[in-house]
């Protein structure tokens, strides 16, 4: 190999080597599929995986074999080789397939994002409606139907905040009282904000939407794996906007009906003390 075309060589696959290179160290630290796009936990975020991954292997086709061509051009065809290289303006038929190729391609690649992009926004037919409201910086949660509302708000202390005490294990994502939603269910999500324009966003359930006043977005969400997930707001929304946590906590269908049951018997006895006239013995009583 002559000293011209081993500096083309080094040039072109030095980058390619020390890329592999620095991969297998990263590998040891982290595995490949952190380094993904994660799956998430629900039918709409396996979904949007699948057509990622579909994409990914397209698009690593494509480029190999474009390269791998090119490459192989360069090298073959190289000036110390001889090689006169051809003189022509046009070839019709070398027009029709790069052009007639990639629209195939396109063709090919629509069809699953189509058919992915239906399911993502697929809200008819719930099992359950959620009405989340974005506030400056909370978020409150209403159950359709069910007589159940309550505010979330950051928990996180303000000496943790301002650095007058050690941040704690879930420091910003902690909240009063997480939204709760049951396994195996099709839940929506009814999005709407009451100041400003918020944007709700859970990454496991592959939902974002903007909350803006005076106008619902829809999302919805169905998982078989109970935990608890967390998201943040990811509208600029004001001075609090960094401390707005969203944490959802996903139960068993059983735990979730026991869970709405004590909601319901907190929602009733709200109910009895709004305009009842209290005596000092039952003010004193409660403090």
């Amino acid at each position: 190999m002559s000293e011209r075309a081993r500096a083309l060589f080094l040039g072109l696959f030095s980058p390619i080597i020390l890329c592999l290179v620095a991969g297998g160290a990263v590998a040891d630290e982290a595995t490949w599929s952190s380094l993904n796009m994660p799956k998430g936990v629900t039918e709409v975020s396996q979904a949007a995986y699948d057509i990622h991954m579909i994409m990914i292997w397209i698009c690593t086709v494509i480029g190999v074999a474009v390269f791998g061509f090119m490459f192989y051009v360069m090298f073959a065809h190289r000036k110390s080789k001889g090689v006169t290289p051809a003189n022509f303006h046009e070839n019709l038929t070398v027009e029709i397939l790069w052009t007639i190729v990639p629209a195939l391609i396109l063709i090919v690649m629509a069809v699953p994002a189509t058919t992915a992009l239906l399911k993502v926004y697929d809200t008819e037919n719930p099992d359950i409606d959620i009405k989340v409201t974005g506030y400056q910086w909370k978020w409150q949660y209403e159950y359709i139907g069910e007589g159940v509302k309550f505010m979330s708000e950051l928990r996180t202390p303000q000496d943790e905040i301002y650095g007058r005490a050690p941040k704690g294990e879930h420091y910003l994502r902690e909240v009063t009282e997480p939204l709760v939603i049951p396994t195996n269910k099709k839940v929506r999500f009814l999005i709407t904000g009451n100041d400003v324009i918020h944007s709700w966003w859970v990454p496991d359930f592959a939902v974002k939407r903007d909350a803006v006043p005076g106008l619902f977005t829809a999302a919805w969400a169905k998982t078989d794996q109970p935990g608890i997930y967390v998201g943040e707001c990811t509208e600029l929304c004001g001075k609090g906007h960094a401390f707005m946590p969203i944490v959802v906590e996903v139960k068993e269908e059983a735990e979730y009906d026991k869970w709405m049951a004590s909601k319901k018997e907190e929602a009733v006895i709200y109910q009895s003390t709004i305009g009842k006239e209290w005596t000092n013995s039952e003010l004193m009583a409660k403090g």
